[in-house]
């Protein structure tokens, strides 16, 4: 299964954002990365390299190679509605993103690990697809003999649900994809126009 497998903080300081969690790297060194440093003479962005920056931000952040978001993007604009928004509302409905989101996992990489290892049910089957993606309504769920998992109990301990689209029991482990969301309740720090722009070229 292809993944970004490189170092996070390079990545994280390359857009000055957290986008893999807290970083103290990025706390320590809030310029871009290189040999140089703070001191490098960086020539103005282009209108294409701030576009691309920002469709590489979305990437990173949701965990999604390029072929998988060029084609989540063909799948977004076939839809009714602003293009870049249901972009962004399909990266919120995977499970990855959802299983994060319902504070399963505290990172988007974690959540992905849980799912790949088969620790995740959709309507009371298990699914080990990352990037599956969930419908209004959709039941998710922590499989049965994976509820004593000692990380699974202690990020749902830290991480309450906050994402108004989603509900969560905490009793019984599971959880229900409501809606997708609006553009207003994802928290991401994304210029979805910029992202439009670029694969409108």
């Amino acid at each position: 299964m292809a993944r970004y497998t490189g170092p996070l903080s390079k990545i994280a300081r390359r857009f000055k954002e957290p986008i893999f969690g807290p970083d103290k790297a990025l706390e320590r060194k809030n310029y871009p990365p290189g040999q140089h440093g703070p001191n490098k003479r960086r020539a103005k962005a282009s209108e294409y390299s701030t576009q691309l920056a920002e469709k590489q931000k979305a990437k990173y952040t949701y965990g999604i190679l390029e072929r998988q978001f060029s084609n989540m993007f063909k799948k977004a604009s076939a839809k009714t509605g602003i293009t870049g928004e249901v972009l962004l509302q399909l990266c919120e409905a995977r499970l990855d993103n959802t299983v994060y989101r319902l504070g399963i996992s505290p990172t988007r990489r974690g959540a992905r690990q849980l799912v790949s290892h088969k620790h995740i049910t959709v309507n009371g089957s298990v699914v080990n697809i990352p990037s599956y993606q969930l419908r209004p309504g959709d039941s998710i769920g922590v499989r049965e003999r994976s509820k004593s998992l000692e990380a699974i109990s202690e990020s749902l301990a830290a991480n309450p649900v906050k994402s108004e689209w989603l509900d969560w029991d905490k009793q019984e482990y599971t959880g229900r994809f409501l809606e997708y969301p609006t553009r207003e309740q994802i928290p991401e720090n994304i210029k979805e126009n910029l992202i439009v722009e670029l694969y409108s070229k």
